[in-house]
């Protein structure tokens, strides 16, 4: 079964569909690019894609090691580049919640962000920066 279906709706315009879900997004050209930034550019995409599968593969880490994360949010910050025009820097911030976390367990969860198969796919010219933002309350 194929993943999604991408439509061009003209002014740099697309309808992108998940087939499985049924949901869709819908993306449009960064303004520094003939777009309007009406909803994310196709490398807005990339680079939330990055935060969203750091989280997802926290997640299962925590999950497997009774590990509670919720709550936790991810900031992104993408920086393109000219000649060729593309993606250069990714910044990711992650805010954990106001928890104690033990040394084993601030490990893990590191461990998983950086293992995510998103940041693994992206070319090896750009550069990832990830900063978890640990709030202990001890």
């Amino acid at each position: 079964m194929k993943t999604s279906t991408v439509v061009y709706q003209g002014d740099i315009h697309t309808e992108c569909q998940h087939l499985r879900s049924g949901q869709i997004i819908h993306t449009d050209g960064p303004i520094d690019n003939f777009g309007k930034g009406e909803a994310f550019s196709p490398t807005d995409l990339v680079a939330t894609a990055l935060g969203a599968c750091m989280l997802s593969i926290m997640g299962i880490a925590a999950k497997t090691h009774d590990i509670d994360m919720f709550g936790a949010r991810a900031e992104i910050l993408k920086v393109m580049a000219e000649n060729p025009r593309r993606i250069a820097r990714i910044e990711v911030d992650i805010f954990m919640p106001e928890k104690s976390y033990t040394d084993k367990e601030k490990a893990i969860l590191t461990h998983a962000a950086k293992s995510c198969p998103v940041g693994r796919s992206l070319n090896e010219n750009l550069e990832e920066a990830l900063t978890i933002h640990w709030k202990d309350i001890s």
